[in-house]
């Protein structure tokens, strides 16, 4: 019996699909993804095809091309500066990702107990209010605040941590952990309110149930908050990641990748070199390492997000 209307189900699609009018409907759908198709290959796979050819080249941007096959990868691999910007952005990660979602379920599962109402959107709108600020306008003002005469240092000597002072951007242990709380402080809002919607869609009777059975709120947050905030949490980790693995903004203005290369990143060398040194190759080269990096951090937090939501 099965079997009869699986086939019977397989002729019916074929019979629509060979119809005039499931055609049109084709074509239809077509013509509605056609241009968005076209926009992301010129736009995307045409430069990403591009950096993949150059970074097999030694070229100036300007002269002739050199064929020299890996030898830009073996380059990368082989120099201590250019993977300590991929050591510095995978340190980023922690600071970027970790942090951000991990405070961020905390204050998600605040709010979303406690401050409800007018309280709790004040709340969102606080958080969420660093996530509209130009990142170069976040650079600038943490730049600021973090200088050796800033308010952090001024709040310091207020409370009398006087010893602890410094110019936080200009320190080499300091420099890339004062760029990771610059992160913290952006992506915070966006993991809050994320992980607000998602809680937002939990059955409320599964809180209920376990508060009936003497569930304190650590035990709802593991139990049902957390496998309930699987798939909002891998969305999380995915942003965060990328924008930890890809920054350029923050590091750029705050720091410039000093002091020395205590805050070099991928992306601002890979500005460096294709732009002021005019290696176009290796930076290319660097860039493709880093967004197979990214591919190979990112994949599998979907796929077990994935599998958790199904």
């Amino acid at each position: 019996m099965t079997l009869r209307t699986n086939g019977r189900a397989r002729s019916t699609s074929r019979s629509t699909r060979g119809r005039p009018g499931g055609r049109r409907k084709s074509l239809i759908g077509w013509l509605f993804v056609v241009p968005a198709l076209a926009v992301y290959g010129l736009f995307v796979l045409t430069p990403l095809t591009q950096t993949i050819r150059y970074s097999l080249y030694r070229w100036d941007g300007v002269g002739p091309a050199t064929w020299v096959g890996l030898g830009n990868y073996r380059t990368v691999l082989r120099d201590p500066d250019l993977v300590g910007t991929v050591t510095n952005s995978l340190r980023l990660v922690v600071f970027f990702s970790l942090v951000p979602v991990t405070l961020g379920v905390l204050a998600a599962n605040i709010i979303h107990r406690v401050a409800r109402g007018r309280l709790g959107t004040i709340a969102r709108t606080v958080l969420f209010l660093p996530q509209v600020i130009p990142l170069v306008a976040a650079g600038i003002i943490w730049g600021w605040l973090l200088s050796l005469s800033g308010l952090v240092n001024q709040l310091l000597d207020a409370v009398g941590l006087d010893g602890l002072t410094r110019a936080w951007l200009g320190d080499f242990d300091w420099a890339l952990p004062a760029v990771g709380m610059i992160g913290v402080w952006v992506l915070l809002g966006f993991c809050t309110v994320l992980l607000l919607t998602g809680m937002s869609k939990i059955d409320v009777t599964l809180y209920e149930a376990a508060r009936i059975d003497g569930a304190g709120w650590w035990a709802e947050l593991r139990a049902i908050t957390l496998p309930g905030l699987r798939y909002e949490i891998g969305v999380c980790l995915t942003v965060t990641m990328i924008a930890a693995l890809a920054a350029f903004d923050i590091v750029y203005v705050s720091t410039g990748g000093g002091p020395g290369n205590a805050t070099a990143v991928p992306g601002i060398q890979i500005y460096i070199l294709a732009f002021l040194e005019r290696q176009v190759g290796l930076a290319s080269a660097l860039a493709v390492i880093v967004m197979l990096l990214v591919l190979v951090i990112i994949l599998p937090i979907q796929r077990l997000t994935r599998r958790g939501a199904r």
